[in-house]
């Protein structure tokens, strides 16, 4: 049965429609197969790139966490120096209030006038003389050894008031002391000078570590390769079978057509189902289209995480530059460190020398202090000596007086009573006189001068040594 001649241009209508959404079709699966074989490979170089910025990030991080511990150990190391500073602060504290203590003690204890006021050869403090002396040295001449016990006492001067006596502080030489301080103290200043040139070690490490970890790329999880590839193989299955429709309209319609012209008559029905079926081609090619798009997304996706990666490669390159810095920095912040570090405890060794001089000093006035008061009792006793001598002497002496006038007395009475009667030329000796004698001191020499203590000052130098015993017996518990 053929067909009328007015179906023809119908049918041909659909042949080209078909053809035409075939061609559109094959356009689509090609550009989505060259899409999905460019991502293929943009898998493997952003799995490759993202393995390569997250094992550079990670090396990163791990020498960070190592210079952590390095500004940790070298501020460890600071503290610790720091500590025993501290500690010779304490012990200097502690030795140089002992020092400036004994210092006011012997500010507050007087010196009698005559400990000091005699010269050179008999003072008391050596080679210390005062003016009196110098003065005194040439205009006075020392007494006749055959003077009289009596006459030989040394007369009394007046003595000045106490406010104007001399203190053993006086005796002290304090610009020694001075000048044993100002070098400790300026040993001190030179040793925090020292310390100081550290002092923003941590905080610098610690600001370029915290600087570094920022400047990191900020690293998300990709998508799952897997499920993208998936949903694009999945849209490749889809745009095949659509192409496979496609070709079976096409070749449907291409064998109406020929049919057609070959007379074969189509019904109503064959007509409208053809029909149908082309009005279906634009639905299946936005199919093709939404796939296509779909695929160009992943692909868009996977450049992007291409593209984000070398960016990161790039930011790496600067953040490994830093890290070098870093280390070197480190490099040269720890040879400083223990460079200070030795010449630290070389400082310190010689502070503490320092103190050992300080210490030293303040026992040797401790020493000085106890001596002088032993001193005071020493010259109490000797005057308890020699006022016992002198009373020996002058008893001694007054006996020696009364017998020679008694003596006398005889002598005078016997020359009275028989003289008259004898040859002048018989014991010229019976007219002399009794021999009058004269206790002196040992071969002429001088009778013993001591220094007037008054009893306060006696008892004053007992309360103290009483109290030095007290406070060393504590001591000692």
């Amino acid at each position: 049965m053929s067909s009328p001649p007015e179906t023809r241009p119908d049918i041909v209508s659909l042949v080209l429609q078909s053809k035409k959404a075939l061609q559109q079709g094959e356009q689509l699966c090609s550009r989505a197969n060259d899409v999905s074989n460019a991502s293929a490979q943009s898998v493997v170089d952003v799995l490759a790139l993202d393995a390569k910025v997250r094992w550079i990030t990670d090396g990163v991080l791990e020498q960070l966490r190592l210079a952590v511990s390095i500004a940790k150990s070298i501020e460890e190391k600071r503290a610790r120096l720091g500590r025993q500073v501290q500690e010779w602060d304490i012990v200097r504290e502690k030795h140089s209030t002992a020092l400036d203590g004994i210092l006011e003690s012997l500010g507050s204890q007087l010196v009698p006038p005559d400990f000091h006021q005699h010269s050179a050869a008999s003072s008391l403090f050596g080679s210390q003389h005062s003016e009196d002396e110098d003065e005194n040295a040439h205009t006075n001449s020392p007494p006749s050894p055959r003077h009289s016990l009596s006459s030989t006492l040394r007369k009394e001067k007046p003595r000045p008031d106490r406010q104007t006596w001399r203190t053993l502080r006086d005796f002290v030489d304090d610009q020694a002391i001075e000048d044993v301080l100002e070098i400790m103290e300026n040993e001190r200043t030179g040793l925090d000078d020292l310390l100081s040139r550290t002092d923003d070690y941590p905080e610098t490490l610690n600001n370029t570590i915290k600087a570094i970890r920022e400047s990191l790329p900020n690293l998300h999880p990709l998508s799952p390769i897997d499920q993208l590839l998936t949903n694009q193989d999945g849209k490749i299955s889809v745009m095949a079978r659509h192409l496979e429709s496609l070709a079976a309209h096409y070749d449907q319609m291409a064998g109406a057509l020929n049919e057609s012209e070959a007379g074969e008559a189509f019904s109503e029905e064959d007509i409208q189902a053809m029909h149908r079926d082309s009005e279906e081609l634009p639905a299946i090619v936005n199919e093709l289209e939404d796939c296509l798009m779909s695929i160009n997304d992943i692909n868009h996706m996977l450049a992007t995480s291409q593209t984000d990666a070398k960016k990161h490669l790039v930011q790496l390159h600067t953040v490994l530059n830093d890290l070098d810095e870093l280390g070197e920095i480190m490099t040269e912040m720890l040879q400083t460190q223990d460079a200070i570090e030795v010449e630290c405890d070389e400082r310190l060794a010689s502070l503490q020398q320092h103190l050992v001089t300080v210490e030293g000093l303040h026992q040797h006035y401790v020493l000085y202090r106890t001596a002088f008061n032993k001193l005071m009792l020493e010259i109490a006793r000797r005057g308890q000596y020699r006022e016992a001598a002198e009373n020996i002497v002058r008893g001694m002496m007054s006996q020696l007086a009364a017998m020679t006038e008694e003596e006398s007395q005889i002598r005078e009475h016997f020359n009275a009573e028989h003289g008259a009667h004898l040859p002048d030329d018989i014991c010229l000796c019976i007219g002399n006189s009794p021999t009058r004698w004269e206790v002196l001191p040992w071969h002429g020499e001088e009778p013993e001068a001591l220094p007037e203590l008054e009893p306060d000052l006696i008892e004053q130098a007992k309360e103290r040594l009483s109290s030095i015993n007290g406070t060393a017996t504590c001591e000692s518990l």
